[in-house]
């Protein structure tokens, strides 16, 4: 019996992060993103050219308490030196790109200046050679003063900055289109408030190539599948022909997961729940593979050993 597959109209555009020497820039390589032409992984309709990769989250400062314990283990004293935390990440965990989140330019926080965040900017572009995610602190006040110096310390980069929203996406557009930048475009899982800000950021002639979604991202147990049926029908929009949903998508699987009390909560209930050396590398493992079933192109993770896993998912789904 013949297979019965699924003709899609067009494809999900592909996106370039990271800048070569070739291209203006000092990355060891350029990573692409993007270019399904169906659903992942089902044989005969996506040809897959460019399979998900994984981002390792580093922090401009030791996260303290922000991160449990189970998921700092394996960093040791890499956390209080970012580059280090950063070199670590690739040579030893072999993330394919980072993602700096400049936490302690929060007022809450340590309130770092713009010129501070800059040169950490700058330290992680010259330990790794892997493409760079700069993302802001969440106040968008801050961030606009941020991000303005960082994109133009990155010039020619080809870095992917975020995250522009659609109350607060006017200058983070203008400075990724100033300093040659990809651009983190999210939505509050709505559909046509993603298409409606990408054209808005496109009608600041922002090319559309250089737009990846985020549907906001929830973990295992939390929200999950309505943020899945969300990516699926982005999806399904690109592959239908609609441009201005049919960039790649990320997920912050990472950040969400450990943010659950059974992530975060201790041994005092690994009698019923597991270890907690275990249990959040597990669940952040499972979420990252729902998200890859769901269309995701970047997901990034804290613990190592999920990344691991992970990547072998991909590999095995890929059949290599």
């Amino acid at each position: 019996m013949d297979r019965v597959t699924e003709k899609w109209q067009d494809k999900i555009g592909e996106v370039s992060l990271g800048a070569t020497k070739d291209a203006g820039g000092s990355r060891t390589k350029a990573i692409k993103i993007g270019g399904e032409t169906g659903i992942y992984f089902i044989k005969g309709e996506d040809a897959c050219p460019n399979p998900p990769v994984v981002a390792m989250e580093v922090w401009d400062m030791d996260p303290l308490d922000a991160w449990p314990e189970a998921s700092k283990a394996d960093f040791g004293n890499a956390l209080k030196d970012p580059a280090e935390w950063a070199r670590l990440c690739v040579d030893k965990f072999s993330a394919d790109l980072i993602c700096l989140r400049l936490a302690s330019t929060h007022p809450d926080s340590k309130n770092a200046s713009s010129e501070a965040a800059g040169k950490t900017v700058e330290k992680i572009l010259k330990s790794v050679g892997v493409p760079l995610i700069v993302i802001g602190s969440g106040l968008a006040e801050k961030d606009n003063d941020v991000m303005v110096h960082c994109a133009e310390v990155a010039r020619g980069e080809n870095c992917l900055f975020g995250i522009a929203a659609q109350d607060n996406y006017k200058t983070l557009t203008a400075a990724c289109l100033s300093g040659g930048h990809s651009i983190i475009s999210e939505a509050p899982i709505d559909i046509n408030i993603a298409k409606q800000l990408n054209i808005l950021i496109c009608d600041m002639q922002f090319p559309a190539d250089k737009i990846v979604i985020h549907h906001a991202t929830g973990a295992l147990g939390y929200g999950l599948e309505y943020t899945y049926s969300i990516m699926e029908r982005t999806r399904l929009a690109g592959l239908s022909g609609d441009k201005m949903l049919s960039m790649p998508l990320v997920n912050f699987v990472g950040q969400e997961v450990w943010r659950t009390k059974e992530a975060k909560t201790g041994d005092e209930v690994s009698r019923d729940w597991g270890p907690a050396k275990d249990r959040g590398a597990l669940m952040e493992m499972a979420t990252a593979v729902s998200y890859i079933n769901a269309g995701s192109d970047i997901l990034i993770m804290r613990h190592p050993k999920a990344v691991e896993e992970t990547k072998k998912v991909i590999k095995e789904l890929r059949g290599a």
